[in-house]
């Protein structure tokens, strides 16, 4: 049967092969990115007819605007693959003084996905961008209160997103399926390009599981767990996921950077 699955970033990179893999099989994908002429020509690259939506993520408005296009368009997901990040930019701070990694890493894929739990029902699946890259995360730096260096914040906001993975699997007991994804390090990505400066491994080893973690019955039972595509089993995340006085404080902060962004 066929699913309608939201991609993010799915441009360039891995979201787009994903695209392009879903779609072979038969399956409607919605297309998200910056740019309307990326998105063109991935749209046309993917075969995909089922809608286009640019939004730049980092912007906290055009978070909520890309939401509600899709609800308007759609009254159904079967899955959301939270997959647009950033590592290496140009500008590491918002214009609401946030670090651009959190923004676009931790803190529009959570207000997005929960403002699209209406169209998703219990089997839907809610497939979350994780990393093998994961650090204890710094409030300061999670609030915009502080600047650290780029892979600093990027594995401090891939803990932060594993986080609140664990958090609405816990929130929503009768589902959807919730769960964080390291796709795989180093794989042929330009944020691996750019960032380590390396060609990395074939993508479709990370475009492989993030399928099987949208549709797939190995992931079906799995709300809640860290999937670890280096070892290609569930794993646990970094031992600072599993403290739970640090789950409560960084769930207690990206409350607050939502609440104040509005």
């Amino acid at each position: 049967m066929s699913k309608t699955i939201l991609i993010t970033g799915s441009t360039d990179g891995i979201g787009l092969l994903t695209a392009r893999t879903l779609t072979s099989m038969g399956h409607a994908v919605l297309l998200h990115g910056r740019s309307k002429e990326k998105l063109d020509r991935a749209a046309k690259e993917v075969g995909s007819n089922a809608g286009i939506y640019a939004a730049d993520l980092s912007s906290m408005d055009q978070v909520h605007t890309l939401a509600a296009a899709v609800r308007q368009q759609h009254t159904h997901l079967d899955a959301i693959i939270n997959n647009a990040g950033v590592l290496k930019v140009s500008q590491p701070q918002t214009a609401d003084g946030l670090d651009v990694r959190f923004m676009v890493n931790t803190f529009a894929p959570y207000v997005l996905t929960r403002a699209l739990l209406p169209i998703l029902t219990s089997n839907s699946r809610i497939v979350n961008l994780s990393s093998a890259a994961q650090a204890p995360i710094d409030l300061d730096v999670l609030r915009g209160r502080k600047q650290v260096d780029e892979m600093t914040a990027y594995a401090q906001s891939k803990l932060a997103i594993t986080i609140w993975s664990q958090e609405l699997a816990k929130e929503l007991v009768d589902g959807p399926v919730v769960v964080a994804v390291n796709p795989g390090s180093l794989l042929a990505s330009k944020m691996v390009k750019d960032g380590f400066g390396i060609e990395g491994k074939d993508m479709q080893i990370g475009a492989d599981i993030l399928c099987e973690a949208a549709i797939g019955e190995t992931f079906a039972s799995a709300s809640g767990k860290y999937f670890d595509n280096d070892q290609g089993i569930f794993s646990s995340p970094h031992a600072a996921a599993m403290d739970i006085n640090h789950r409560t404080e960084v769930m207690q902060g990206i409350e607050a950077v939502v609440a104040e962004l509005g």
